[in-house]
């Protein structure tokens, strides 16, 4: 039997496998999830790894992008909610080189589930600020590489 972690990562390879590839390309592994908290590890290495030894712009904003969103994906694909996700913009601070595993982590998923409920029942578009933050706990612990604030849009579809 699996646990609820390794079922929520064959959930999250198999939409990196047929959605939304990048996630395969960069090898992204959910850590831990649950409907308050995400966390997301991409390894560095060759296919994530600048010119400079750290991790790659587009690989820290995946890892941004897919920690952030995947709550409310998640909460998509169980609901069946007939609601559309999109970012709207991001922004991002990057406070030290990513020389090493990243751990992506997201605490907003109360926010977003309330978000979510809330478009499902006025079906008007919610935009919620999500925060990232980005580690490297093998060289710098807890304390932040960067972080990223992304306002989350979701609005109901319309039949």
């Amino acid at each position: 039997m699996l646990s609820e972690i390794q079922k929520a990562n064959l959930k999250f390879k198999l939409v990196g496998l047929f959605q939304i590839r990048m996630i395969g390309f960069v090898g992204a592994k959910l850590v831990t999830y649950n409907e308050n908290e995400t966390v997301v590890r991409i390894p560095l290495n060759r296919r994530t790894r600048n010119h400079l030894g750290s991790m790659y712009f587009g690989a820290l904003a995946t890892g941004a992008d897919v920690t952030g969103a995947w709550i409310a994906f998640d909460y998509l694909a169980r609901t069946k909610a007939p609601v559309s996700i999109v970012f709207k913009d991001i922004q991002a601070n990057f406070l030290k080189r990513a020389d090493g595993d990243v751990y992506f982590t997201c605490t907003d998923g109360a926010e977003v589930v309330k978000a979510f409920k809330a478009t499902m029942a006025d079906g008007e578009r919610k935009n919620i600020q999500l925060k990232v933050v980005a580690t490297v706990p093998s060289k710098y612990q807890s304390e932040p590489v960067a972080e990223f604030t992304m306002t989350l849009s979701m609005r109901g579809k319309k039949k």
